[in-house]
């Protein structure tokens, strides 16, 4: 895939009568090629909505750690593989208005958004782990800046990497039913409760 003049790696998955897209924002320490994207991907395939897997940062990026931390940079590569699932009804991602049409973040670090995180219009699902108290604090700070319907999805036992057994499968099912809930919400011109 291409974000302005990079190209950069990823994996994408329609299926047929798709409802909606997901892409994957992928940093470093997490690629396309790791299994617990698949997992979950595979699990929002089946549940009707495509995938795109994104790596947005080059190998040679990678390299320096501060780029896993450089929203700017990670934004502008992620709106440049918008286009790649534009065929589909409504790809998840950042948009030109700053508007994330449906964003669920896993293991996510939504507080480097910082002040931007007012301005996010999209329902908002954070997938935590219950163990990873430092991310499940900076979250719980995040969710508090967000104006838009949100949620904090704590699956409990559970560390930073979702490693214990069936976690990926809590994440994969919380996040199928919030894309597919709020997408089908949006065809039919209504917002889902809670």
């Amino acid at each position: 895939m291409t974000a302005g003049d990079l190209e950069l790696a990823g994996h994408l998955a329609i299926p047929d009568r798709a409802t909606g897209a997901v892409i994957f924002a992928l940093g470093s320490g997490s690629s396309r090629r790791s299994p617990c994207n698949r997992l979950v991907a595979a699990a929002l395939n089946q549940a009707g909505l495509g995938t795109l897997l994104a790596d947005l940062l080059t190998p040679e990026e990678e390299l320096r750690r501060a780029n896993v931390f450089d929203v700017r940079l990670l934004v502008a590569q992620l709106t440049g593989s918008r286009g790649i699932v534009g065929g589909c009804r409504r790809p998840a991602g950042a948009d030109r208005g700053g508007r994330l049409p449906r964003r669920p973040a896993r293991p996510g670090r939504a507080d480097l958004a910082g002040p931007q995180l007012a301005s996010v219009r999209a329902p908002t699902l954070l997938i935590v782990g219950g163990s990873d108290e430092a991310v499940l604090d900076l979250n719980r700070q995040a969710r508090q800046q967000l104006t838009c319907e949100n949620e904090l999805a704590v699956i409990p036992g559970v560390t930073r990497l979702f490693e214990e057994p069936g976690a990926l499968e809590q994440v994969a099912e919380r996040a199928s039913g919030w894309f597919t809930s709020h997408l089908v919400a949006q065809a039919a011109g209504t917002v889902p409760a809670g």
